[in-house]
């Protein structure tokens, strides 16, 4: 059986991001790439492009069979109609309107979604939610700094898809997130949590399988299988739905 073809949006790297590169680029993490292929998957990475309508977001998806969002930087704040806070930073609007853009057409589509830190932030704002633009206690983990991550625990719904799909209902997991999704998109339901009451975790309502984990198992994810079974249960959605033509 043929690999599940993931679409994975790329994003850009500032000039000296990657060691020695003395150009700006254009990735992705590789522990994303090494756990979707961990799982039995092949990523296609799109490059960042401007997007006039969810048509477009549409037809570049037309190919593949599940769209997996990753984690970066903020959101800008106008996309969900507040003022922005001090402490809101990484805003690149282009890469906004590209994500949301693939997140909609992905849940029109009905195609798998698996969104991680930014990219679960992106799913809640690309549905009508908001977000909690800064984080007063310091527990999740300062983004963009060394040592920045946090290890925590985190409690799962039973019944959701994301208890389903790592059998089991509270774990640790590596984070590193200045905000959190604040009121819920439409069609979206709270399904993780931190200790502090942190909405960790997000998924669709009905039968499209679309999770988000505001945490990164991808960190974990080669030596915790708890992690990986997130992602193995993602492709796995891939390969039963096949969005392929």
């Amino acid at each position: 059986m043929s690999r599940p073809f993931v679409a994975v949006p790329a994003y850009a790297l500032a000039e000296g991001r990657v060691k020695g590169w003395e150009f700006p680029a254009i990735g992705a993490p590789a522990r994303y790439l090494e756990a979707l292929h961990r799982a039995g998957a092949q990523e296609g990475v799109l490059m960042p492009v401007a997007l006039d309508d969810g048509g477009e977001a549409d037809d570049l998806l037309e190919h593949f069979d599940a769209l997996l969002l990753l984690g970066g930087g903020d959101l800008d704040p106008a996309r969900y109609d507040q003022e922005r806070h001090t402490k809101v930073y990484g805003v690149v609007p282009e890469r906004d309107a590209f994500e949301i853009a693939l997140a909609c057409a992905a849940i029109e589509r009905r195609m798998p979604v698996l969104a991680i830190c930014r990219g679960h932030q992106v799913l809640n704002v690309a549905l009508g939610g908001t977000l909690l633009q800064h984080l007063a206690a310091d527990g999740h983990g300062a983004p963009g700094v060394p040592g920045g991550s946090a290890m925590h625990a985190v409690r799962i719904e039973p019944g959701s898809r994301m208890a389903a799909a790592t059998d089991a209902s509270r774990f640790d997991v590596c984070s590193h997130h200045h905000q959190a999704v604040d009121a819920l998109g439409d069609g979206l339901r709270a399904v993780a949590w931190a200790d502090d009451g942190t909405i960790e975790g997000i998924e669709l309502d009905g039968d499209a399988w679309a999770v988000g984990a505001q945490w990164h198992p991808e960190d974990t994810a080669a030596e915790d299988p708890i992690q990986q079974r997130l992602f193995d249960a993602f492709v796995a959605q891939a390969r039963a739905g096949n969005q392929r033509t």
